[in-house]
């Protein structure tokens, strides 16, 4: 487990539900994805459950990067060990905001990769169950 800041359990102490992003369930991955591991976010998934503090879960879906079907079944797993999940869904991956990183003249890491597709999102509900 993780150490969560005093500060922290008593901001958790006024909330309602948390919104909990999970960028990739692989762990090398993820690494790979944004710069860092999802030890921290998982970990933080366990504390909030753990302490009967309702949540979403969310997950961007990225074609090619995390919509592996063994990823998917993963993510499902992890989801179904916690116990105050309110809500669990994808997001479809958009390049709306790729001007930000041009407006930066910094690289845009997903320049090749495609939108998701409703057929993106479905497929990977109905592998997780969603469906």
């Amino acid at each position: 487990m993780f150490d969560i800041t005093d500060d922290v359990k008593e901001l958790l102490d006024y909330t309602d539900l948390v919104l909990l992003d999970i960028k990739h369930i692989n762990p090398n991955k993820c690494q790979e994805l944004v710069g860092f591991s999802n030890e921290k976010e998982l970990n933080f998934a366990h504390y909030l459950s753990e302490n009967n503090i309702d949540m979403w879960i969310r997950q961007v879906l990225i074609p090619g990067i995390t919509d592996d079907e063994n990823d998917l079944i993963a993510l499902k797993e992890f989801v179904k060990s916690l116990k105050t999940v309110k809500n669990f869904e994808f997001l479809k991956y958009h390049t709306m905001g790729k001007y930000k990183w041009k407006n930066l003249n910094t690289v845009y890491e997903l320049e090749n990769v495609r939108e998701a597709t409703d057929e993106d999102i479905n497929r990977a509900k109905k592998i997780c169950g969603l469906d």
